[in-house]
């Protein structure tokens, strides 16, 4: 729906963005993806511990292939030579307090509240509190007006468009559908300095 995939305004851009530092966390306005790529790389030191959330915005800014690669600690890349089986206990812990959580949402109100949903919750707990440092790249098309029309487009956009992502990437049957088990709603953060919120003046993600 073009209302759900058209860039918002900047007058748009700029009350979330400024509502977004009202409420504790830091915003930045880039102008395309390869902007947004670089105002992320310029906060995290080479060689940092990262763990860099499932995310369409984060591929499709480079920035997924940067962070998991040689430049930086990866907690994703240190999964693949774990055993979900004999590390699980390890493997929370590590993914819910990196140094570094990156990630998108789901919706940005011009009231500065993020919305994120999950099927599992598994990358909740590391951008609510455990992360040290939480960045999230937000294409501007994700501006809503408030948390009810942020509902609305997680029901009506988000969920059937990951849905056939997940059916693709995990091989899931064609009758599979994700659902939103477990939502965040990110009013405020109180830790200064801590969130920073990329908004990119183009459509990325969903």
């Amino acid at each position: 729906m073009t209302a759900y995939t058209e860039p918002a305004s900047r007058a748009s851009i700029d009350k979330a963005a400024a509502a977004l530092e009202a409420n504790g966390f830091r915003a930045v306005v880039a102008k395309d993806r390869a902007a947004a790529r670089e105002a992320v790389l310029g906060l995290i030191p080479k060689g940092a511990e990262v763990f860099t959330m499932s995310s369409v915005t984060l591929e499709e800014t480079g920035l997924a292939e940067v962070l998991n690669g040689p430049d930086y600690d990866s907690v994703r890349e240190r999964f693949k030579a774990m055993d979900p089986a004999r590390h699980a206990k390890e493997m929370r812990a590590r993914g819910s307090a990196p140094d570094w959580s990156l990630g998108s949402v789901h919706a940005l109100t011009e009231g500065g509240s993020l919305v994120i949903a999950s099927l599992t919750g598994s990358q909740l707990p590391a951008q609510v509190y455990g992360a040290g440092n939480v960045v999230l790249v937000v294409g501007a098309q994700k501006i809503v007006k408030d948390l009810d029309a942020a509902m609305e487009r997680l029901e009506r956009h988000v969920v059937p468009l990951e849905s056939v992502r997940a059916r693709e990437a995990y091989g899931l049957p064609e009758g599979f559908k994700t659902f939103p088990s477990k939502i965040l709603t990110w009013n405020r953060e109180t830790t200064p300095d801590r969130a920073t919120v990329v908004i990119v003046e183009e459509s990325l993600g969903f």
